[in-house]
């Protein structure tokens, strides 16, 4: 198969892979050979079209959900009002950052489902209160986890992993389920 991709170099050390929006995106050096490119490519050609096919059911899933009213919209917004900041209440002091957060913004990102500033501001996705119990828990974990390490070293997830241990369950269902999710949201609405 003769797999289709954008070509972004830089200044990195070695050769990234990328599959977004059924959309494969290479990164790399300046100094590798497009042979080498095409030979990495080649050896990682399996791996790829497993992720657009994962994308593209996502995507058919997603095109069969029945997106929210306004109403239904506001309401989910007014209800993570109340649920997210209890749920950074419960588990800040079980990840040992009691005081450290400092602000709570709640959004519907495309691409994010929660984000921590250093300065102490955690941003959730509020499509998460549609999700399985858990999953909201492990995002919220997640981003608390971020006061303490700022990265997604070993040393972070075993901060993650000690306070929720269901967290790859949940995570991974977020992955498969995350576009059905997205779908329900208008642009509009967001």
């Amino acid at each position: 198969m003769d797999i289709r991709y954008k070509l972004v170099r830089s200044n990195r050390k070695s050769i990234g892979l990328q599959v977004s929006a059924g959309e494969v995106i290479v990164r790399a050096p300046y100094f590798i050979s497009s042979y080498q490119i095409e030979h990495f490519v080649a050896e990682h050609e399996q791996w790829i079209i497993k992720q657009l096919q994962k994308q593209a059911a996502a995507k058919s899933a997603a095109a069969s959900v029945k997106v929210m009213t306004p109403e239904q919209v506001s309401r989910l917004k007014k209800l993570a009002k109340t649920i997210v900041p209890q749920k950074i209440a419960y588990y800040a002091p079980l990840v040992g950052v009691s005081g450290r957060v400092k602000n709570i913004q709640l959004r519907c990102q495309k691409t994010r489902w929660g984000s921590c500033s250093s300065t102490g501001t955690i941003c959730i996705n509020y499509l998460l209160l549609l999700a399985p119990d858990g999953v909201l828990d492990s995002v919220v974990v997640h981003e608390l986890c971020h006061l303490l390490e700022m990265n997604h070293s070993q040393k972070f997830y075993y901060q993650v992993r000690r306070v929720y241990p269901e967290y790859d369950k949940h995570q991974k269902w977020l992955k498969k389920n995350g576009a059905v999710l997205q779908a329900m949201v208008p642009e509009n609405l967001r």
